[in-house]
């Protein structure tokens, strides 16, 4: 047998800084760094390691001599336990002050490029109930804390509609409140959860795949609309029936009320079948008069009001006099093609979903713009000499790659054909930094706007300005 290894306690341990993926930074006696969880930089804590590396120590806190000033109360019940909302105990303000210390960090030691001054990363005006999308999970064994499971109460209910625990792909947390989006968010999750309950509905049981009901899937908008989506692993019609149903009775404000047998392994809808049971297929964003269909498979910015000041902020970079020539990599459903192409002479939209596609030409369509148009291919072949050749050399780029960033060869490509501007739009500040270090030898960083699209997380969104040198 492997012997067990010993995990260490330090002692009076200084919480200084804010790391990667949401991570606190203390120090060992040897220097060494420790990466832990449940801290927040300016408390004094004893720690318990749970990991041991050449180089850094993860650990959790396990008594806290002192609470930083940066801490406040938690606005949620499941607060540690949840893997979302990892900053709900550090004040706001401190949280956008990290985002904004990330960004140039990462711009600056992994980019090696020369920065102007970075503007003041723009905070969310809601840093509660601003999602637009939310997913829960079904589980007939849901996650027991410690305390319950060191009890000698017998819990014969063990069903959940909520959250994976963080590592535990088959334990869900149940929630009472979530504090991420708008009512009736939450009356419509417990109302689905409590109406299953009374009539006998099997909940999901992951491990061995089993089970009626898996996933339910909320959308909201800035228009008032809901989409509802409920995916089923075993079929039973009238349970089915009866559930949506009764959905669609007591929540009368419910636009597109949807359905998916998934038999999968997996509970990803992108190659499956969508089904509306009554409603619409579809709910409408909107932005600047600018209409938006959202299908169940859509992606669009889960911050619906925090996207418009992105986007806006997007094309103030671009600097567009109404003669551009504008390539939009990466653009998804098309909202920031559309949203800049009153002020271009052309937007050239390039995406590798099919589905993305139609849903922008239709978009585009509704919307009645008639200067752009949208291509699907992976990027990396499709943005290629003989489509530049036959659409034209773009005089400004905007790209919003997914958190990989973009292939070498689309770096490439963009060097080769050299626009006089590129707007970057990142979600991942690191692997942006890794390509504009690619790409400094030909352009010059002259913007730099942080964004704040999820408050209480980590996660933080990153605009830049380069101009060819």
């Amino acid at each position: 047998m492997r012997k067990k290894k010993r995990r260490q306690v330090f002692e009076h341990v200084e919480v200084i800084d804010a790391g990667a993926k949401g991570k606190t930074i203390g120090k060992a006696p040897d220097g060494r760094v420790i990466f832990m969880t449940n801290t927040v930089p300016g408390d004094v804590v004893d720690v318990q390691t749970t990991k041991k590396r050449k180089n850094y120590f993860e650990g959790n806190a396990i008594h806290f001599h002192a609470l930083s000033d940066k801490r406040v109360t938690a606005e949620c019940q499941h607060f540690g336990t949840c893997g979302g909302c990892k900053w709900q105990h550090m004040g706001y303000e401190h949280q956008l002050y990290f985002k904004q210390k990330e960004v140039e960090n990462n711009l600056r030691r992994i980019g090696h490029v020369e920065l102007p001054e970075v503007n003041t990363i723009l905070g969310s005006k809601k840093q509660y109930f601003y999602r637009n999308k939310m997913e829960f999970s079904f589980s007939d064994s849901r996650w027991l804390s410690l305390q319950e499971l060191q009890s000698d109460t017998i819990f014969e209910d063990k069903n959940a509609l909520g959250f994976h625990i963080p590592g535990m792909w088959d334990k869900i947390l149940d929630i009472d409140k979530c504090h991420l989006q708008a009512d009736p968010s939450n009356a419509i999750r417990l109302e689905t959860k409590n109406f299953a309950l009374k009539n006998a509905m099997p909940f999901f049981n992951p491990r061995n795949q089993f089970g009626m009901l898996r996933t339910l899937m909320i959308r909201t908008s800035s228009t008032g609309e809901i989409m509802v989506l409920l995916q089923i692993y075993e079929d039973n019609k009238d349970k089915r029936d009866l559930l949506l149903n009764h959905l669609r009775e007591t929540f009368p404000e419910i636009t597109a009320l949807l359905y998916v047998i998934n038999t999968k392994q997996n509970d990803t809808i992108y190659d499956q079948e969508v089904i509306c049971h009554s409603g619409r297929d579809h709910i409408f964003e909107e932005m600047e008069g600018l209409k938006f269909k959202i299908n169940a498979k859509s992606f669009y910015q889960t911050n619906s009001e925090q996207a418009y000041e992105l986007y806006k902020i997007t094309r103030d970079f671009a600097g567009l006099t109404g003669e551009e020539l504008v390539y939009d990599l990466y653009t998804g459903t098309g909202t920031i093609a559309q949203f800049v192409a009153q002020s271009a002479k052309k937007v050239v939209g390039i995406e590798s979903v099919p589905e993305a596609i139609l849903d922008a030409k239709e978009n585009a369509k509704n919307n009645k713009i008639e200067n752009v148009e949208f291509f699907v291919g992976d990027m990396k072949n499709i943005f290629n000499g003989e489509f530049i050749a036959t659409h034209g050399t773009p005089d400004v780029i905007i790209t919003d790659p997914p958190r990989d960033g973009m292939h070498k060869d689309v770096v490439q490509q963009l060097l080769h054909i050299s626009p006089k501007k590129v707007v970057y739009v990142s979600c991942n500040s690191a692997t942006q930094a890794r390509d504009l270090e690619l790409m400094k030898e030909v352009y010059k960083v002259t913007k730099v706007q942080p964004v704040d699209m999820f408050p209480q997380t980590h996660h933080v969104e990153n605009i830049v300005l380069l101009e060819k040198l």
